[in-house]
């Protein structure tokens, strides 16, 4: 079996969490520590979370979408897919190298995605650009979820006071969809009583025999 190789280092702001992205042949991953925060071979549940997005937000025009981390591109992937033409796509992403690593040694996974001309990129706090309101939906594929890896500072996009400034940051009926590792009924328990509607998903991260993953999809 090939041997993994480091590519390169990052580290997260604010927190110092080390970031290695690595690689063994044409598989890729991005770890923090012991733990794999994404691998460019398990990607099913990325582009679930866009799917099921893009079904929820259905026909609107020109629709505001802002994703919560870059990673490997798969949710920007996904969602460039699923919207059409007119869609506004904000990618928001806090370590700058991850950015950097889009465009040098995974631009084949990327495949120029970053260069489409629906793409805003967001260096920085994904709470920033929520912030910035009127978005359709807000897709967060964060920290590995609600529960939290690499920061701390994480939970206030799921706790009580993160999730009551998504909720205004939403259009009408528009839709806040959370990508997560594990299931959280506490954090389903939050959704609803910050006023959501809420749907609890499962998808596969590969095929029909990867991990399971958890979707909320949450209506304001």
């Amino acid at each position: 079996m090939q041997p993994w190789i480091e590519l390169d280092t990052a580290t997260v702001p604010g927190d110092g969490q080390q970031l290695r992205l690595i690689r063994r042949g044409d598989e890729y991953s991005i770890m923090t520590g012991p733990t794999a925060l994404m691998n460019s071979r398990q990607f099913g549940s990325e582009e679930a979370l866009a799917r099921l997005a893009r079904e929820r937000v259905g026909d609107r025009k020109a629709p505001a979408i802002l994703i919560g981390g870059l990673g490997m591109g798969f949710t920007l992937r996904a969602a460039l897919a699923e919207f059409g033409a007119d869609a506004r796509i904000t990618v928001a992403e806090l370590v700058p190298a991850v950015v950097e690593w889009a465009r040098g040694p995974l631009s084949e996974i990327f495949k120029g995605s970053l260069d489409d001309p629906r793409v805003a990129v967001h260096v920085g706090d994904v709470a920033e650009a929520i912030h910035q309101g009127g978005w359709d939906a807000i897709l967060l594929d964060v920290d590995n979820g609600p529960e939290g890896l690499t920061r701390d500072e994480n939970d206030a996009l799921y706790g009580f006071e993160g999730l009551a400034l998504a909720r205004r940051a939403l259009t009408r009926k528009g839709i806040l969809a959370v990508w997560s590792s594990h299931r959280s009924p506490a954090f389903t328990k939050r959704l609803n009583q910050s006023g959501f509607a809420v749907e609890e998903v499962t998808a596969r991260a590969r095929g029909k025999r990867g991990p399971r993953h958890t979707i909320w999809i949450a209506t304001a």
